[in-house]
């Protein structure tokens, strides 16, 4: 653990000491003359980006809200799934009590039967319930990479408005 420590602190200690070193000089780069097209232009690109980071932000949300609202109905249908097979083993367990002494064997190993079919129904149910919510989660990332990707269009468009009017 002290190993662990000292490691940690001497990692933190050289990271803090190299943010300490300057920067090397380099070349001045002529800054590009505040035109009215380039002043238009990058207001129009400072709006543009807004407005794909605010599309961004909702599609991540409405993603994010689906993926909260499929694992709710997971859980649900899975503890439906619980229960239903509790009534119904609970239910072979009555008829083997109420069975005679000379059925009690034959109704036990029904009882046995439907046990197992319940358990193996709640465990499909259970499946398929963690199935839908696996594919609401990769539709979600697919539909954050989407909107990132699209921001990042925008991004990239809006930069070379800018370089064009800066020619102009």
């Amino acid at each position: 653990m002290n190993k662990v420590l000292a490691t940690l602190l001497a990692g933190f200690f050289a990271t803090a000491a190299m943010a300490q070193v300057t920067a090397p000089a380099t070349a001045a780069v002529p800054a590009v003359p505040a035109t009215a097209a380039v002043v238009k232009a990058e207001a129009k690109a400072e709006k543009s980006v807004a407005a794909a980071v605010k599309s961004e932000a909702k599609v991540d949300a409405k993603a994010d809200a689906k993926v909260q609202k499929a694992e709710v109905k997971a859980e649900e249908k899975k503890t439906e799934a619980h229960a239903d097979a509790a009534k119904t083993k609970a239910n072979a367990q009555a008829k083997v009590v109420k069975a005679d002494a000379k059925d009690k064997p034959e109704a036990a190993a029904k009882a046995e039967k439907v046990d197992a079919k319940a358990d193996a129904k709640a465990a499909t149910k259970v499946i398929e319930a963690n199935a839908k919510v696996d594919t609401t989660k990769v539709n979600a990332v697919a539909d954050k990479a989407a909107a990132k990707v699209e921001t990042n269009a925008v991004k990239a468009e809006v930069k070379a408005d800018v370089k064009a009017a800066a020619t102009k």
